[in-house]
């Protein structure tokens, strides 16, 4: 695997296994540069992905020449395997994190084997705690080793092979012949934690019983279209960035990743936003899976209790606690360079007016196609709608969170639209109380200040900033929404502009490069790949399905070798920005699901 300059994999080498508390991140060459522990918004332990020198990772390598890697999780699983081939031999590393029925603390589970001749591997195991700024200890111990930080952190390695201290690190040579394995388990020790004596026999029955966890959640779908494996994967993506214990979901599995190299927008995606988990719900439950949707609606319920709806927040940390501060870790060199390498996030201060559209979408369709919506959930339904009446002409900080100042958006518009629109639907659909007249008026008052102040008629376009002349891909979403017909002749020329000035072949810029800084922040990003899917899905919606099809089938080479995608897609078609994303593939299963219906619906057969 290249790694420029010798340091860093490129993004998309990574694979990504996880039990619904925290992931981590392997890369083909069998490093694990990436885990946050306890859970996902948690100081990490593994971060040589933002700090070759200093992040720490767990490396196991074979002694092999002219050696190829191969990578690739089991059918409908989350268990990775990576393969080392060789004229020499073949190696291969099974990598999962067990998921057990009752909770418990995180476990790294790593076999190794010799599949083919005698192979010799190297292990280093090399931690560095809480973000590399704690200094720790290694003491050896009966069938592994402690490492114990100094604020009183305890992971433990247990190994079917002898493990030695050097350093701070704990390191290993073993010699496999064909056939035999080697075993390591990484997991955090508390007061309570009682960690697995017989390796062998742990390894074995939480491979079976994670193997059929995630087989059995996949097998939940009702998808059974032209992508299904594309679709699916995506899906096992989004349930991995589930929090099994709190109900709630992160935007991206890491923080700090470049959407550009050497720049400064390196983000913390490691929380929940409002806008990606609505999306995400919906994504969902368009394959048949309402469970987390449940739960996220629970968890949303316990936001109510302390917030007044004006008060909710663009992002909460995993367990609702507002106060997500951003700060800079200014030890750490960044990926290739790419600092400042942030951690928190301030967008949690912005107003985000879009999020109560988002919302009020997924907890409409969660009604539909879910559980009917409670009296007390009604209620809370009916305070947001109330709230966005009184507020949608309020300018704010939009959907891509820009940091130059609050502006009149498009995007927020139409989805305020959206949250008094399926606030209505959800009144009459079940006959609860509500001012229907006054929503009603206030929906139609957005409906027309869209048409009046954002259609620009000299370029035949909705712009994306009222009184601007930018053009700006989030307006994608409004026959998405079904705020405007996809064959309607002003969103027809709309898509011819965005087609001219925003999209390159099947991939898509979020707004025009020359209009990069008004979002506060210098230097020019990748393409936004969940504007690319919507792109393809408006394209299906309008009738253009051969061409939608091409496009879409074309965003799919874009994926990593696991089909895994990042935020974006840079000039030379690597992966930028924080991995894998939820924003891209839940647009992925949203476009797919769309295209394949009306393929099918159009006589194509699959």
């Amino acid at each position: 695997m290249s790694r420029p300059n010798g340091r860093y994999a490129p993004i998309e080498s990574y694979g990504i296994i996880g039990d619904l508390q925290t992931v981590a991140l392997v890369g083909l060459d069998g490093g694990i540069d990436f885990l946050c522990l306890p859970r996902f918004d948690s100081p990490s332990v593994f971060l040589a992905l933002l700090d070759a020198g200093k992040g720490g990772t767990f490396a196991i390598t074979p002694d092999l020449d002219g050696v190829r890697h191969k990578q690739i999780y089991l059918p409908d699983t989350n268990i990775l395997l990576t393969r080392f081939l060789s004229e020499q031999g073949v190696a291969e590393i099974s990598d999962f994190m067990p998921i057990h029925a009752e909770q418990h603390s995180s476990r790294l589970v790593r076999r190794v084997k010799a599949v083919r001749g005698e192979i010799h591997f190297r292990v280093r195991c090399a931690p560095r705690f809480d973000y590399a700024r704690e200094d720790h200890t290694v003491t050896p111990e009966p069938g592994g080793v402690r490492f114990t930080g100094s604020s009183g952190v305890v992971l433990r390695l247990s190994s079917t092979v002898p493990l030695r201290c050097v350093e701070g690190e704990a390191v290993a040579e073993v010699t496999l012949p064909a056939g035999a394995t080697a075993t390591f388990i990484l997991e955090q020790i508390t007061a309570d934690t009682s960690y697995p004596t017989d390796l062998d026999r742990y390894v074995a029955d939480s491979f079976k019983d994670t193997m059929n966890f995630w087989r059995g959640w996949v097998g939940l779908s009702t998808y059974s279209g032209r992508w299904r494996d594309e679709v699916h994967r995506s899906a096992l993506a989004l349930k991995l960035l589930h929090c099994r214990w709190s109900g709630s979901l992160v935007a991206a599995a890491t923080f700090g990743l470049p959407e550009t190299i050497g720049g400064e927008r390196n983000w913390d995606y490691r929380y929940t936003w409002i806008r990606d988990s609505a999306f995400t719900m919906y994504a969902l439950t368009r394959l048949g899976m309402t469970a987390e949707t449940k739960a996220f609606i629970e968890w949303l319920a316990r936001r109510f209790e302390s917030s007044r709806p004006e008060t909710l927040q663009t992002l909460y940390a995993l367990d609702g606690q507002k106060d997500l501060t951003e700060r800079t870790l200014d030890h750490l060199e960044g990926y290739r360079g790419s600092r400042p390498v942030r951690i928190g996030n301030g967008a949690a201060d912005q107003l985000q007016l879009d999020i109560y559209g988002e919302l009020l979408d997924a907890l409409y369709l969660y009604d539909k196609y879910g559980e009917p919506a409670s009296y007390d959930l009604w209620g809370r339904i009916a305070g947001l709608v109330e709230w966005v009446c009184d507020n949608w002409q309020c300018p704010d900080e939009g959907v891509w969170e820009v940091r130059s100042g609050r502006r009149d958006f498009l995007y927020s518009r139409i989805l305020c639209w959206v949250a008094i629109d399926r606030g209505i639907r959800l009144a009459v659909k079940r006959s609860f109380p509500a001012p229907l007249d006054t929503w009603r008026a206030a929906r139609d008052a957005i409906y027309r200040d869209v048409f009046e102040s954002f259609w620009d008629p000299a370029q035949q376009a909705f712009v994306g900033v009222k009184g601007t002349k930018r053009l700006d891909a989030a307006c994608l979403i409004m026959p998405l929404v079904r705020f405007i017909s996809p064959t309607d002749p002003r969103w027809l020329s709309t898509l011819r502009a965005v087609e001219q000035r925003l999209v390159t072949d099947s991939l898509v810029f979020r707004y025009e490069v020359e209009g990069v800084e008004t979002d506060g922040l210098k230097g020019v990003e990748g393409t936004f790949s969940i504007c690319s899917f919507w792109y393809i899905e408006c394209l299906s919606r309008a009738g253009d399905l051969q061409r939608a099809r091409f496009l879409f089938e074309k965003m799919l080479g874009y994926a990593n070798h696991v089909g895994l995608y990042a935020e974006e897609v840079g000039p030379a078609g690597e992966h930028l920005g924080n991995f894998p994303q939820a924003f891209t593939h839940l647009a992925l299963i949203s476009a797919a699901y769309d295209l394949d219906r009306r393929l099918s619906r159009a006589g194509w057969r699959a």
